[in-house]
């Protein structure tokens, strides 16, 4: 977490003789052993799923209206949630569609709007486990958008849903844009992230037993 916040202090904080390469989080996770051919973009999963594209007027005030719920997105400076809607893509998504696929390197996460959204994971010895069925204001798959990493588990819609998407290459424009919200948001993932993690860690060591 220290390094993660590293980066952002360094990029909101630029030296006099610093690079104009600065590393952000599409080069300073992506490059570290992910061939980049193996990235499952948004744009390209986008066009698989057959999502459109959700007027952002009524994104916004979806993603808005949700996170000012939960305790830790609502730790968010004031207008932090308004100041990030640009650099998110809204969409809508029809049901039984996969948004994530187990095992795949992705490099953007997701945000329910709106319905319903299966967690599943196969066991490497073949088992199927549902890990959750998601609610609104859930975040799916922001453990690859911070490392682009290989995807955990898979996630499809089960009803008509709405999402809110940001990508890696999104993150890096907020972090030059708007560094201090950058690293708010990168915090208050991690601590989600962490959390949820511990919960599926305790779930599938009980589901061994």
């Amino acid at each position: 977490m220290k390094g993660i916040l590293g980066l952002l202090k360094q990029k909101a904080a630029p030296r006099p003789d610093e690079s104009q390469d600065s590393i952000l989080f599409s080069t300073a996770f992506a490059g570290q052993g992910v061939d980049q051919s193996m990235l499952v973009p948004w744009e390209a999963r986008a066009v698989e799923v057959g999502a459109k594209r959700l007027a952002s007027s009524r994104g916004s005030k979806l993603l808005q209206n949700l996170w000012a719920k939960d305790k830790y997105m609502a730790l968010l400076q004031a207008n932090g949630v308004e100041r990030m809607e640009r650099f998110f893509v809204f969409a809508s998504v029809p049901a039984n569609r996969d948004l994530i696929l187990q095992d795949e390197y992705g490099n953007f996460m997701v945000v329910l709007l709106t319905g319903t959204i299966a967690v599943d994971r196969v066991q490497p010895w073949g088992e199927h486990l549902r890990l959750a069925e998601t609610r609104p204001g859930d975040i799916l798959g922001e453990m690859s958008l911070l490392d682009s990493g290989i995807r955990f588990s898979a996630c499809t819609t089960l009803t008509d849903c709405e999402v809110a998407v940001l990508s890696a290459e999104a993150l890096d424009d907020m972090m030059t844009q708007d560094p201090q919200l950058a690293a708010s948001l990168v915090a208050l993932l991690a601590r989600k992230l962490s959390l949820r993690l511990r919960v599926v860690s305790a779930r599938l060591s009980d589901h061994s037993k």
